[in-house]
């Protein structure tokens, strides 16, 4: 008996041993695996750069710099638009001043065929005759006018003043209104023909001296040697032509009449009138109108001579001048 319970105290001590033991072991083993995956998945999540490489970096968000677009010509507002410096259509080039000798130039004298009066107050700048009657701008400062006058008497029949501020210049008369340039206030005025009723203003970017018409185009002066042509309805610029004789070109074209296919102009400070063809700009020939005023005509200040005007019913050519007190009709005698 004492023996057996030697043996069962013996077995029963040895148990809790091994029982400690093997958790030991057991612990160690899986706090072993535990570090091992530990080491595993920092490896994974910070694998270091591979040597001879550049560990690139993710770059910020880059917000694009957009430049904007100038604004098309249509957006432009409207006090921008420039000035029409350059004729909408090609200008007609002038020839060359020696295409033509001086002798290819004609010479007129004339023939005085009537006197009529005129007003010696009027600075004239513009003469037309229409149905009859002849119409007159007058110019200067705080004087300037548009009349309409009987060619027998002289008698202004119908005026309007332009403001005093502006210098009126040329008129013409088209499709039943009168066109009336100022001289450097690059303003025009278009009136009804039959009341002078002040229609519209309209404004051109030169200065304004001369204008006439040959059915089609309005055609104007500015002192140069330029024709400019305007649309009638528009009022608009569509061609220019350089005016030239043999001696180069023409300027200080000043009052314009339309005849039979030329453009008659008065050439500023000279007694002479230059007929020229308006599409190639060539003189075709020169009116010398010396002598026209006698010695009685000159008992009062006058100035240079200055407006046409032509009743094409009747074949008739009016000249006439600035502060003149008289109208001529005259015809033209070929010098041979």
């Amino acid at each position: 008996m004492g023996q057996n319970k030697m043996r069962i105290k013996s077995k029963h001590s040895i148990r809790p041993t091994i029982s400690l033991s093997l958790k030991i072991v057991l612990g160690g083993i899986v706090l072993a695996i535990l570090v091992f995956l530990l080491k595993e998945g920092q490896q994974a999540t910070s694998v270091p750069p591979t040597p001879g490489l550049i560990a690139l970096q993710p770059s910020p968000t880059l917000t694009p710099t957009v430049t904007p677009a100038p604004p098309s010509p249509t957006t432009l507002p409207t006090f921008m638009v420039t000035p029409p410096l350059s004729p909408v259509s090609t200008p007609t080039p002038a020839p060359a001043p020696n295409s033509a000798e001086p002798g290819q130039t004609a010479l007129y004298t004339y023939k005085i065929i009537n006197t009529y009066p005129h007003d010696p107050d009027a600075f004239t700048q513009g003469l037309v005759y229409v149905d009859g009657f002849l119409y007159e701008g007058t110019g200067r400062y705080g004087q300037s006018t548009l009349r309409k006058v009987e060619l027998e008497t002289g008698a202004v029949l119908q005026r309007i003043a332009v403001p005093a501020e502006l210098f009126g210049e040329g008129i013409v008369i088209f499709d039943g209104q009168i066109i009336q340039l100022t001289w450097q206030s690059w303003m025009g005025f278009v009136y009804d023909q039959e009341d002078f009723t002040l229609l519209k203003t309209f404004f051109y970017p030169t200065e304004g001296w001369g204008i006439t018409h040959d059915g089609q185009r309005l055609m104007m002066s500015d002192g140069t040697a330029t024709l400019y042509f305007w649309d009638p309805t528009t009022l608009a610029e569509i061609g220019r032509v350089e005016v030239y004789d043999g001696h180069g070109p023409v300027v200080r074209l000043n009052e314009l009449e339309y005849i039979n296919g030329e453009v008659y102009a008065n050439v500023w400070q000279i007694n002479r009138i230059a007929r020229i063809n308006p599409e190639t700009g060539r003189v075709l020939g020169w009116i010398q109108l010396d002598g026209l005023l006698t010695a009685a005509d000159l008992s009062q200040p006058v100035d240079v001579l200055n407006g046409i005007a032509y009743d094409a019913e009747n074949d008739r050519l009016f000249v006439t001048g600035k502060l003149w007190p008289k109208l001529f009709e005259i015809e033209l005698v070929l010098v041979e």
